[in-house]
């Protein structure tokens, strides 16, 4: 009989062991081994219940897995039917649908929790303690969601709460440093000297994934291509490029949309002054072009990214990219014209999808071809990197506005340890023109306007980040794959750019909570016990009931909201001189003494 073939991640063996895994271990050598598959003197999974279920459930994507092991044991979307996300950063006001909202969001997390535990884990939860990766502003709500499932339905016997920027700062080996997480709701940066988060530095922006998701779908309505699919299979089809259509909107599903965001989009280099460089044609001369129009007279992109699909205006979508005009480029939206300054310098190359057609198209002849123009997937990023505004400001400029908030002497350190995390800065790219961006938000203004007050000299330009000039030098992100170190860079800055372990960056949080759990350091750990000791009243007690303000109260006990707690009150003051003691006289004394 042949010998039974082994799995790849197994030991080379010829034959069928004479006894269990664990037993010739045991007699080969004196170490006890976890599995077979991991040469560590600890147990792991497979035959212990000592490590840890490491839990990073973002709004769109979750990652689950052990502690002690290097990479998740599976990566799903939280929705896996509509890749949606399970929350967003706004909320009912009516307290009713505010509840049907919070009941809704308890059954599908319940749906994944035990997901995780039955189908990607096999492992009984009832012998696992739980590490959940969370975000600093995550709300209350939903934190208590989690620890209702858990404690109540699978009965775990703790959870650990810990900040994602803390654990991906431990995950590359350091306790200092600034953390940027571009996710899917928003992008966070956040401030951690010595392992301790300084959440009242914290600083957000809502661009991120999902505005980057919405104004690429945008973008492929207005100057995107669609072929249907063709009318027969018997007779002779005209050409794609003749039966080229605007795009529908029922084929842009969300899982379409962020396939093409995952695989074909990636962030190119800076434009050098986009504003001024001249929209001309081969067969005009550059004196007369006309200059990009400004975006005052029209929506900007950024502002454009917010509108959805039915909020797209007739006027864009009539013009592509490329057309003629009678009237030139002057009288042309601000996007057209970015759009053909775009395609004008652009050298990616367009890409074909073949796409599900919509249902009065579904003749059994085929799929439809989608056409994403190749500038649209270098510069649809560009929506991350544009700034300016006080409540949305670009990636760049909330690292720096980070930098304006911790101390003056933590300003250095900080700067030239960057590290990015996140889903969203995976595109191809992303890392080094944020590095970039930086050196862009932080360089002296431009030479002052010319003023319109006749008489009057203009008004001086507002220099937001003058007193950061200075770290220019001292600025180097951790995991740069391509470290811009120049001559003018200082010691540490060259030190430190690119020096991280070559984890995803999407990863580096659960690997830091990987890295905990195995170190016992999940941080704040909750008991099932003193879940249930805290909310026994409620079920018990049939004197008085428990108000919401009551109950919100015991939940702030509990569970640790990182918003509420005390800002710091820096060095305690220095002790009160004692006055100096006057010569009395006998008499004197005396009298205080009676």
């Amino acid at each position: 009989m042949s010998a039974l073939t082994t799995t790849p991640r197994g030991k080379t063996a010829s034959t069928t062991p004479s006894a269990t895994p664990t037993t010739t271990r045991i007699a080969g050598s004196h170490i006890l081994q976890a599995s077979p598959h991991y040469t560590t003197t600890r147990r792991h999974s497979l035959y212990g219940t000592e490590d840890r279920v490491v839990v990073d459930p973002g709004s769109r994507i979750w990652k689950v897995g052990f502690s002690g092991e290097g990479r998740p044991r599976d990566v799903f979307y939280s929705d896996p039917v509509n890749a949606e996300p399970l929350w967003g950063l706004s909320r009912a006001s009516d307290a009713a649908t505010r509840a049907e909202q919070d009941r809704l969001l308890e059954i599908n997390i319940e749906r994944r929790m035990r997901s995780v535990f039955h189908e990607s884990l096999l492992t009984d939860p009832k012998s696992r303690k739980v590490i959940l990766v969370e975000h600093p502003l995550l709300p209350l709500h939903i934190k208590e969601i989690f620890a209702r499932v858990l404690f109540g339905n699978l009965q775990v016997p703790s959870i650990s709460f810990a900040p994602s920027h803390l654990l991906s700062l431990l995950s590359v080996g350091r306790i200092t440093g600034l953390v940027i997480d571009c996710g899917h709701l928003e992008t966070a940066a956040l401030p951690i000297f010595a392992a301790r988060p300084l959440f009242p530095h914290l600083r957000t922006t809502p661009l991120a994934g999902s505005r980057f998701t919405s104004h690429l779908r945008a973008l492929l309505l207005l100057f995107g291509k669609y072929a249907p699919p063709p009318t027969s299979l018997t007779v002779v089809n005209p050409p794609l490029a003749s039966r080229l259509t605007r795009v529908p909107q029922e084929i842009l599903t969300a899982s379409l949309v962020e396939d093409i965001k995952t695989r074909c989009c990636f962030v190119s280099s800076v434009l050098e002054a986009r504003h001024d460089i001249r929209l001309s044609s081969p067969t005009t001369s550059v004196s007369e072009a006309d200059v990009l129009p400004e975006s005052d007279a029209a929506v900007s992109e950024s502002e454009f990214s917010r509108a959805s699909a039915s909020d797209v205006p007739e006027s864009f979508v009539s013009s592509q990219p490329g057309a003629s005009s009678d009237s030139g480029a002057g009288s042309e939206s601000y996007l057209q014209a970015l759009a053909n300054l775009y395609t004008r310098y652009s050298s990616a190359t367009d890409v074909q999808l073949r796409v599900v057609p919509p249902t009065s198209q579904q003749m059994g002849t085929g799929r439809g071809t989608l056409i994403v123009p190749g500038w649209i997937r270098e510069r649809a990023a560009e929506v991350l990197f544009e700034g300016g505004d006080v409540d949305e400001g670009s990636v760049a400029e909330v690292i720096l506005d980070a930098l304006l908030k911790v101390p003056i002497d933590l300003r250095t350190t900080m700067a030239s340890s960057i590290l990015v995390t996140g889903g969203t800065a995976m595109l191809p790219g992303f890392i080094p023109r944020l590095h970039v961006e930086l050196l862009r938000a932080i360089a002296p203004p431009g030479p002052p306007r010319q003023s319109s007050r006749h008489g009057r000299p203009a008004p001086p330009l507002y220099d937001r980040y003058a007193e950061l000039r200075p770290l220019i030098p001292h600025f180097a992100i951790l995991n740069n794959p391509v470290p811009q170190v120049s001559t003018s860079s200082s010691t540490r800055a060259t030190a430190n750019a690119g020096k991280a372990p070559a984890y995803s960056p999407a990863l580096m949080a659960w690997v830091g909570g990987s890295l905990a759990g195995a170190l016992k350091t999940g941080g704040m750990e909750i008991t099932r016990e003193k879940w249930d000791e805290a909310f026994s009243s409620q079920n018990d007690d049939d004197e008085a009931a428990i108000t919401a303000a009551d109950s919100e109260q015991l939940l702030k006990d509990i569970i640790p909201d990182w918003t509420k707690i005390p800002l710091p009150v820096g060095a305690l003051s220095a002790p009160a001189a004692p006055k100096p003691m006057l010569a009395t006289s006998p008499h004197t004394q005396a009298i205080a003494r009676a």
